[in-house]
């Protein structure tokens, strides 16, 4: 950590040496950002205005939703970044994972069969409490869609005080479009490589001086490289704004997402007992069977009631219920290929259900104690989670066997098997929070944020099990009675503590504890439940902002600890050699660290850089040696030690090219390891089970050229321009290359 914080440090010094006083200016900003909050967006166009300047002149002053309090950027102990409805339009994303090049140290880590896309922060997978819609925890089982989204929030490092069970790499925030009292909307039309159609609108305005309304949605009809590879999807997105009085305001959202698509597990990897290979075939080469199907269908709805008592108090309640239901049928592709490319095709099906209601209720104030400042934020959070998972047979289990060299598609099995359900586990979880946080403005440079957060967790699991006389199923398990386990009970307080620093209004020097808890599977050698995770973490950083705003910049050093990972016990209560996965004790640890720079700048009129830099490293730094245990020293898989991201683009406001526009991104994984940590086994050479597929790293480059004349304006992007190959491998079952060269027009006309 020592050769991180040092250069970090001098680097600290060097902008501060350079700093410009900007006071005056600042201070008009500070001025306009007492007037600003989410709330107050569409209550009148002054306040219209007013966020127009907050965002195009100052980063650090922009109000991020996902922080929940109010508080400005620059005042968080933290390292937050945003990426705006401009952006996405602008780079013309159509997936999430195409958002997210603009960050750094967040990357893709995997397809997952191309059912959903899971990104990693930290060294740490966020799929799966780690993102949220509008502030609530959603299912990401699921590839969202883009183009409802007003921005992305990245809420890095530990987010446990506002959010409770959450892994400590961050928080992704997705804000979807709402209501303005402005009348207006746009009819788009995007076409691409591989007959890529989306028509998309967005329509916005009032239905009176009290009421606004919203409403955006899209049809998306798409093939893709890889051969009998298909996607069929429609996203509807209402809203509507009330304004009840002028202190109190009302936003009622839903959504709805059908998603039809073809389970694509990849390509596979050749594995021997010194290693694992990615077999060398072409990219479009898809080994599924031609009868493979899947689908999902996602809502939501939501109510947000912000009421203000005076400038000083605010209370907020938000409300949201969501579904969920993925379902697919195929054949599943494993990194169990042959040296000679023969490879056995399993049968999978599989469907999942999930209702998630949520409520949220906050106090956040401003009052003095003497010339003390304090900005409380206080409230109390609960989610009820009802998850169903169904498990299917195949009789006989595997398909067939095919070989990846010789393999024609158009040849193979055409039939489609049935399977029968022999088990549904259906998950009940409550979870509970209560959290109080202050920031403590001792003087108009130091201030000290401190919080705490108590959370709850009940977790309760009933499985339905087949019942089988001679092979034969006499009851299914949708009628079967249920084994109902013990309900499981964990509770932790999350602290957060944090100092700010700011020697001039536009900087800000920061240092922050917090830890957050991860809850356990298996149990102890006494057969009780293993006690959550605590996972410590340490940051410190730099905001700054040059030249009243045109140029952000963010400096991060971070350290987590998790201490007391759960392993394998190595003796049952009776002293005798345990074999039993799940009888754990919390004997190992996982540290990572590492160092993120980020900048934003908007040097000319009408053009906009990003650039960020980031080095992880996440290792197992404590195991207990034992078989089946990770081996200690091992970097994490799905983990680059390096990532970045470069960006600008550039629209001409004046003279005869007035409305062209033209712009490029790059993005940097670098070297990584995918499927799974080798482990200790007696029964492997050398007493070492090689579970790793090694991975190159790789560059993308994309770039776009547009014009925009009136109300009209076209805009074309070249995806991969080095056609760069290079692959997302989830565990060792979805080995799944990147996809190449492409072109996308973007044709849009604004009302």
């Amino acid at each position: 950590m020592k050769n991180i914080l040092l250069p970090a440090l001098m680097l600290l010094y060097c902008l501060n040496g350079i700093a410009q006083d900007t006071a005056n200016a600042t201070e008009k900003y500070d001025t306009i950002e007492g007037f600003y909050s989410d709330s107050d967006t569409t209550k009148g166009k002054k306040r219209q205005v007013l966020k127009e300047v907050i965002v195009t002149t100052n980063k650090h002053q922009k109000t991020v939703t996902a922080l929940r309090s109010g508080l400005k950027p620059m005042d968080i102990p933290q390292s937050i970044q945003v990426i705006d409805a401009a952006i996405i339009e602008q780079q013309q994303s159509i997936r999430l994972s195409d958002v997210i090049k603009n960050t750094n140290g967040v990357y893709v880590s995997s397809a997952r069969g191309g059912a959903q896309e899971s990104f990693f922060s930290r060294g740490y997978d966020m799929s799966a409490n780690n993102m949220f819609k509008n502030g609530f925890r959603y299912n990401a089982g699921s590839i969202p869609e883009v183009s409802g989204l007003e921005k992305v929030e990245f809420l890095k490092g530990s987010a446990a005080l506002l959010y409770g069970n959450v892994a400590p790499g961050g928080i992704l925030n997705l804000v979807t479009k709402t209501p303005t009292f402005k009348s207006g909307g746009e009819i788009s039309m995007q076409a691409g490589s591989y007959s890529f159609y989306k028509p998309s609108v967005d329509f916005y305005g009032p239905l009176n001086k009290f009421i606004a309304y919203r409403f955006n949605g899209s049809y998306e009809n798409s093939e893709s490289f890889r051969d009998f590879v298909k996607r069929e999807r429609y996203y509807v997105n209402p809203s509507l704004l009330i304004n009840a009085s002028d202190k109190t305001q009302i936003t009622l959202q839903g959504d709805y997402m059908n998603d039809d698509w073809t389970p694509d597990f990849g390509t596979g990897a050749i594995t021997t007992n010194t290693g694992s290979t990615i077999v060398d075939v072409p990219r479009n080469n898809y080994y599924g069977a031609l009868w493979s199907n899947g689908n999902t269908k996602t809502a939501s709805a939501s109510a947000l009631v912000n009421h203000d008592f005076n400038k000083n108090w605010k209370l907020n309640f938000n409300s949201s219920f969501q579904t969920y239901d993925r379902q697919s049928k195929s054949t599943a592709q494993l990194a169990t290929v042959q040296p000679n490319g023969d490879w056995t095709r399993p049968l999978v099906q599989n469907k999942n259900l999930e209702q998630i209601l949520g409520d949220q209720l906050s106090l956040q104030g401003t009052f003095y104690t003497g010339n003390i400042k304090h900005q409380l934020f206080t409230g109390a959070d609960w989610e009820n989670s009802f998850v169903t998972a169904y498990t299917f047979a195949f009789s006989p289990a595997n398909y067939d066997t095919i070989n990846l060299y010789t393999f024609d598609p158009n040849t193979q099995r055409m039939d489609e098997p049935n399977a029968r359900a022999t088990q549904i586990v259906k998950t009940e979880t409550n979870r509970f929070g209560a959290y109080f946080q202050d920031l403590i403005s001792i003087t108009k440079q130091v201030k000290v944020l401190a919080g705490l957060r108590w959370s709850w967790q009940e977790a309760e699991v009933s499985t339905y099990k087949e019942t089988l006389v001679k092979s034969v199923q006499t009851v299914a398990p949708e009628n079967a009675v249920p084994t109902v386990s013990e309900k499981r009970f964990d509770t932790a307080f999350s602290p957060k503590i944090g100092i700010v620093y700011q020697p001039l209004r536009d900087m800000s020097l920061f240092a922050s504890y917090s830890n957050s808890f991860t809850p356990n599977t298996g149990t102890t050698v006494d057969l009780k439940p293993i006690e959550a995770s605590i996972i410590d973490q340490y940051e410190a950083g730099i905001k700054k902002d040059f030249w009243k705003g045109i140029l952000s910049t963010n400096v991060t050093v971070y350290q987590i600890t998790n201490s007391n990972l759960a392993q394998t016990a190595q003796y049952k209560a009776d002293g005798s050699l345990n074999t039993d996965t799940s009888i754990k004790i919390l004997s190992g640890e996982t540290k990572s660290k590492g160092i993120e720079v980020d900048v934003t700048a908007r040097p000319l009129e009408g053009l906009n850089i990003i650039a960020g830099y980031s080095y992880n490293d996440m290792r197992y730094t404590k195991t207990s040696g034992l078989n089946g245990s990770f081996i200690e020293g091992d970097r994490v898989v799905r983990t680059p030690a390096h990532t970045a991201n470069l960006s600008f683009f550039y629209t001409l406001p004046t003279g005869i090219l007035k409305g062209v526009s033209f712009g490029a991104i790059g993005n940097y994984i670098g070297d990584r390891i995918g499927g799974w940590n080798n482990q200790y086994d007696n029964t492997k050479p050398g007493g070492i089970w090689i579970r790793e597929i090694p991975l190159e790293g790789y560059t993308t480059v994309d770039v776009s050229a547009g014009y925009t004349w009136k109300k009209l304006s076209i805009l074309c992007k070249l995806s991969n321009i080095t056609n760069e190959l290079n692959y997302t491998v989830h565990e060792n079952y979805s080995v799944n290359p990147i996809a190449p060269r492409q072109v996308m027009v973007n044709l849009k006309y604004k009302l």
